[in-house]
């Protein structure tokens, strides 16, 4: 493992790339279809019958021969005999012969013989069905040979109706059971180990000792729950642990069966970080610690040689700092880890309300909240002081600023911000 002291200062992009690098999908697994929603289909399932699988109508109406219809109009109605009534969820008893008809609602099978369905605008709606002296008057020839779905119209047996990759949605879930997909081969998706530690913080139950001045809630231990719920992801919350080795080996032993680890604090150098050193204890191979951004510089990122393998995403401690690498590096290996293709928030153009000038040699990421004043684009307005503790500048944004280093940002210039809050994922990173 490498010197946890040494700090390796890579960008943006290059710590994304190496995160990237480390993580994989996970195995498959068959879940129950409504357990399945979100999950990415890992197998391509294939249809063991046609759909529809009659043919059926398309109207509620009257199924007829296209020929026994054809000249009808309000002047010289067609009055064709009803032998028959099927319902949907119900089978003709005949076909339709010459010079008959059938009523029929709409997905009923449509009877051997008909060849259209004539809806029942275009009728009299008929009189005495269910009767000897049954009888429609047929007043348009507008639906002859219209309105019959045939068989296998959408999908043949043996089509292929979803593929390996797919995200399973409420459409893809209805498909899959249209087809008999009681039970879906899905990608794993993680389970997320999460340990926040700190002698400072407690629990929110206990915010009385918040009250009397002596401690501060652990925050980021809520916040990354959240996240991975908001990202479809299990979290294992693993309590405070205190900063000492011992209280953080016994912490880290319960990320066991967990399929990657998040720290948060304890990575810096100070006296009482000691995340980093319990980690080497348990033969963790550190890939960078330290990155180029800002919130978010003491970033680490490793594997845990003691808990099988499994990634280790060490995160600052600073409330902001934590959910910002969390949207921009945590939560795209995590959705790779559950086989997605999309991980990437996305990003748009606005234009700055407010200056900002990114000092020093790191990419700024200030939070903004995304305004607009008619078909105009955007404006990016600043939610407030930009500290890195001030967790309510991160709850009143919808958008992280991306400002290279050194730039200087004055009201109308342009910038590039990637949207958070649950858009639509993309292929490509941010930055």
């Amino acid at each position: 493992m490498r010197d946890e002291r040494a700090a390796d200062w890579l960008t943006g992009p290059e710590a994304l790339a190496a995160i990237l690098r480390g993580v994989r999908p996970l195995e498959p697994e068959e879940r129950p279809l409504l357990d399945a929603l979100g999950s990415v289909l890992a197998e391509d399932v294939a249809a063991p019958v046609d759909l529809p699988p009659w043919d059926n109508s398309a109207m509620d109406g009257f199924a007829v021969r296209a020929e026994d219809v054809r000249g009808a109009s309000a002047d010289a109605p067609r009055v064709l005999p009803v032998v028959d009534d099927v319902a949907a969820g119900q089978f003709p008893s005949r076909p339709v012969e010459r010079g008959e008809a059938i009523r029929i609602m709409t997905g009923a099978p449509v009877p051997r013989g008909a060849d259209s369905v004539v809806r029942v605008e275009h009728t009299d709606g008929g009189a005495g069905i269910g009767t000897a002296q049954g009888a429609v008057r047929i007043h348009s020839d507008a639906d002859a040979g219209k309105n019959v779905r045939p068989r296998g119209e959408d999908v043949r047996a043996g089509d292929v109706v979803l593929r390996a990759g797919d995200v399973l949605r409420a459409p893809q879930l209805a498909v899959a059971a249209a087809f008999g997909g009681a039970r879906l081969p899905v990608t794993r998706r993680p389970v997320v180990a999460v340990l926040a530690s700190g002698d400072e913080l407690v629990p929110v139950e206990e915010f009385d000792e918040v009250r009397a001045g002596r401690r501060i809630v652990s925050t980021n231990s809520y916040a990354l729950a959240a996240q991975l719920a908001e990202s479809g992801m299990q979290a294992r919350v693993l309590g405070i642990a205190r900063d000492t080795r011992e209280s953080l080996r016994e912490h880290l032993r319960l990320a066991a069966g967990c399929d990657a680890l998040i720290t948060t604090a304890g990575i810096s150098v100070g006296e009482h970080d000691h995340v980093l050193a319990a980690l080497r204890e348990m033969r963790t191979e550190v890939d960078f610690w330290r990155v180029r951004i800002r919130p978010g510089s003491a970033m680490a990122f490793g594997r845990v040689g003691a808990l099988d393998g499994i990634p280790w995403f060490g995160l600052p401690g600073n409330p902001v700092s934590t959910m910002v690498t969390f949207e921009l590096f945590v939560r795209p290996a995590l959705l790779r880890m559950c086989g997605r293709t999309r991980t990437h928030p996305p990003t748009l153009d606005a234009v700055m309300h407010d200056s900002y000038f990114a000092r020093g040699e790191m990419m700024h990421f200030p939070r903004v909240r995304l305004e607009r004043q008619g078909e105009g684009p955007a404006f990016a307005r600043l939610t407030g002081a930009q500290g890195s503790g001030v967790a309510t500048s991160m709850a009143a944004a919808d958008g992280l600023a991306i400002v290279p280093p050194g730039a200087r940002l004055n009201p109308g210039d342009r910038v590039r911000v990637v949207v958070v809050g649950g858009a639509p994922l993309v292929e490509e990173a941010p930055f």
